[in-house]
Order: structure tokens, then sequence, then C-alpha cells
């Protein structure tokens, strides 16, 4: 009566070592239903490609229930919204407000980037408290990839907007500190490569900051799964103690907070990128 819980309980103690074989062993995590698959038909070569790549298959799992949103919401609009359209035009106001508040005018260029970069981190980052599914921005193996993609994304785009906006000789000015006077100038070989090491260093304190948090809270999770199966395991019940939901909550919060420090970052490296004539 209990066998699906003995599954769960050694897949937790499996799944952080290296593809769940007799390689050493890592932090627990939480099985999703990839692992179970992979459990039942390891020999299966399309669910043994999937496990291999679970966080990229959660992402576009995100991706496409995104995707479907935003084909409903605007597929019969009204004046007067209502349903779904009400909530994600809710939604894209208020992102588009708090990025006024930071970028002024330049805000509804950027929002459209910026508001798909926060909410595809917020559903990533919670979907992993979803029985079955995982956080493809967290994760002991591996996905890391998720986040650095979207830091690299970010990157390239501050770097884009940076030459567009500012001209290739305004921008090279601009990494090289904006030298106004003689001083200034002699200390361009000083202040230039500091600058491009800092521009550098901002997609990899993006991914790692996102990934370290979503992956700490999901261990953090397990750990305490797996305590609740066997604090109850001698009554052989299909249960176990409910012990990791006060942190099912905090995961819930932490998970919204690293989503809007991720965009929050991201919005003022564009605002550090842009001109600024009015001053």
């Amino acid at each position: 009566m209990n066998s699906l819980l003995i599954v769960v309980f050694s897949l937790i103690q499996r799944t952080g070592g290296h593809g769940g074989g007799g390689g050493e062993a890592g932090p627990p995590e939480l099985p999703n239903i990839i692992t179970f698959l992979s459990h039942w038909l390891h020999d299966n070569v399309i669910i043994g490609f999937l496990h291999h790549w679970e966080n990229i298959f959660f992402a576009f799992v995100v991706a496409s229930f995104l995707s479907v949103v935003a084909i409903v919401s605007s597929r019969k609009k009204a004046m007067v919204p209502s349903g779904i359209q009400n909530v994600v035009e809710a939604v894209v106001e208020g992102l588009d407000n708090f990025f006024a508040g930071i970028l002024g005018k330049e805000a509804r260029h950027f929002t459209p980037f910026l508001g798909t970069i926060f909410i595809y981190i917020w559903c990533m980052n919670l979907l992993g408290l979803i029985p079955g599914f995982m956080s493809p921005t967290g994760g002991v193996k591996g996905g890391y990839n998720i986040t650095a993609s979207l830091a690299i994304c970010v990157f390239l785009y501050v770097q884009y907007t940076g030459i567009r906006r500012l001209g290739l000789g305004g921008y090279i000015h601009h990494m090289a500190g904006s030298p106004q006077n003689l001083v200034q100038w002699l200390l361009v070989p000083l202040n230039l490569p500091i600058h491009i090491i800092g521009e550098l260093a901002k997609p990899l304190s993006l991914s790692l900051r996102l990934f370290g948090n979503i992956t700490g809270e999901d261990v953090l999770i397990a750990a305490f799964v797996g305590l609740g199966i066997t604090a109850l395991s001698f009554l052989n019940l299909p249960i176990g103690l409910p012990l990791q939901l006060p942190f099912v909550f905090l995961a819930i919060l932490t998970g919204t907070i690293q989503a809007l420090v991720f965009t929050l970052l991201s919005t003022i490296y564009f605002s550090m990128m842009l001109p600024h004539e009015e001053h």
C-alpha cells in the first residue's frame, strides 16, 4: 500500500546524484513525472532524452502555457475587458507602471521584453511546487542552463540597446567611463577594462542568484518531504507528514521575489545604458 511512497523516497535520495545511477549522491530533489517515467521505462530512448533535459522540457511547458494564455486573452478583445482578458490587461498595466517608475518615457518600449521575463521566470519558479513538475530555474541536475540563457538574453539586448541608442562611438565612450576632462581620459586604460568586466559580471550574477535561491528552495522542500515520509514509515501508511508545507508558502514568496529581483536588475541595466539627455 505504501509502495508509491517507497518509490518517491528512493527517487528523492537518487535524483540528487548523477542520472540516478550508482554515482555520487547529491542534494535531495523531488521527483517529477519525467523522473517517475524514467524509473519504470529506463530503456525508453525518448524518456531517457527528456530525463537528461528535464529543465528545458519544463521550461517549454511554461512557455507553451503562457503562449496559450496570451492567444486566448487576445483572441476576442473587448472594449470592456472581462475574464482572462481583464486579468492579463491588469498584469500588463501594472508591469508597465512599474517599469515607468525606473525608465520613464522609455518604459513602453521595454515593457514587452521585461514583462515577459518577469512572468516567465515567476511561473518557472512556482512550477516546482506543483506535484509532478519541477522548477526549470533550479534543480541539482543542471538547471543553471535556463537562468544563464535568460541572463545572456538580457545582456545581449542591453548591449544592442547601448549601441543602437548611443551609436558605436557613444557606446565605446560609455564603456570608457564617459570621460570629460584630461584626468578622466588618462584613466580610460583603467576604467575601460573594469567597465567591461562589470558588464560581463552582470549576467553571471543574475543567473547565479536566481539559480541558487530556487535550487535551495527545492532541496529544502525535498528534504522535509523525505523526513515526513520517514516519520510515518513504521505505520505502513500511504501518506507522510506534510512537514514541507510551511516551506511551500515560503517558496511562493521567495520565488516571486527572485523573479522581481531578476527583472528589476535587468531594468536598471537598461536604465544605465540609455542616454540621459535630460540630466
